[in-house]
């Protein structure tokens, strides 16, 4: 049986590997990027490249966007041009981070025209990217997610159904809450058990061994200590994702404290010029707040701590 050919609409960090690890799994696959050298990378693996979405799309019989905001998906995805050229009854799945009440819209605006609507973020950077280990979190019709369900095994460990549409995003909504959280946690950890004089790569090691063990302190806390800030998500977005927290509690009457706490961190982070660092270099805005405390200054990164592009 021929699998259905794929549209995919951002060939960035995390949707490289994701595209390359279907067409691994031998689906027929159309690639599109703003940067139309990113899809033309892809061609060496047997995608099709396209410079224009809407030519990417009118073959296709699932669409996967993969883009960074709500903004970027209305203009490529749902731009009145590459609704038109959608296949009929296709499927649309987006993996991109959004607000859970513009995928609500954007379902709508997909079932008036007979076509598919998943929203379905994942979680697991870059790492779970290219080892096809992504956790999924998928809102939308339970048909549409079954539907989906041997794409995603190629992608994912695990893919969820959550429940109607928007509610993969107010999963993503609770992940992005709990890792902006505890990156901030890890970071303000380390540098107190670095100031009284403690090595921090042993306290990391230590406390991985007990109830404050997670996938932060391992994987990130490792990042701070080895002061290693080149983005698997970067600053930038993840202060996107905590202003739609934000804005989702708002809109439910609901007050985050250590959202807002965290969201502040961020903020202040991206002003000084590092929104393109890793998430994990929140640690250089604690260290800001503190100077001239500093959490290993054998460090070897450039002296801003500011990545290479």
């Amino acid at each position: 049986m021929n699998k259905p050919r794929i549209a995919f609409l951002g060939i960035g960090l995390m949707g490289h590997p994701m595209a390359l690890n279907l067409l691994r799994a031998g689906y027929p696959l159309n690639a599109w990027n703003r940067t139309f050298s990113k899809a033309e990378a892809l061609r060496s693996h047997g995608a099709t490249p396209h410079s224009q979405p809407q030519e990417a799309v009118k073959d296709a019989d699932i669409v996967i966007s993969m883009l960074e905001n709500g903004p970027v998906v209305d203009a490529v995805l749902f731009s009145e041009t590459t609704l038109a050229a959608l296949k009929p009854g296709a499927l649309v799945i987006d993996m991109s981070s959004i607000p859970p009440e513009l995928a609500k819209r954007h379902s709508r605006q997909l079932m008036e025209r007979g076509h598919g609507y998943l929203d379905a973020p994942v979680s697991g950077g870059t790492v779970g990217a290219e080892q096809a280990s992504l956790s999924i979190m998928a809102g939308g019709d339970k048909a549409d997610f079954e539907r989906a369900g041997p794409l995603f095994a190629c992608l994912g460990k695990a893919a969820t159904y959550i429940g109607p549409a928007g509610s993969g995003q107010l999963a993503k909504c609770a992940n992005q809450a709990i890792v902006g959280i505890t990156i901030g946690a890890v970071a303000e950890a380390l540098l107190l058990a670095a100031r009284g004089g403690a090595d921090p790569a042993a306290v990391r090691e230590a406390l991985l061994g007990g109830f404050a063990a997670s996938r932060i302190l391992d994987l990130h806390g490792q990042r701070m200590i080895e002061r290693s800030f080149m983005p698997g998500a970067t600053a930038r977005v993840q202060l996107k994702d905590l202003q739609t927290i934000l804005d989702t509690a708002s809109t439910e009457g609901l007050q985050l404290p250590l959202t807002e706490q965290a969201f502040a961190q961020y903020a202040q982070l991206v002003e000084r010029g590092l929104d393109n660092v890793d998430h994990s270099g929140l640690l250089m805005q604690l260290e800001a707040l503190n100077a001239p405390a500093r959490l290993n200054d054998k460090a070897t990164n450039k002296p801003d701590d500011t990545p290479d592009a």
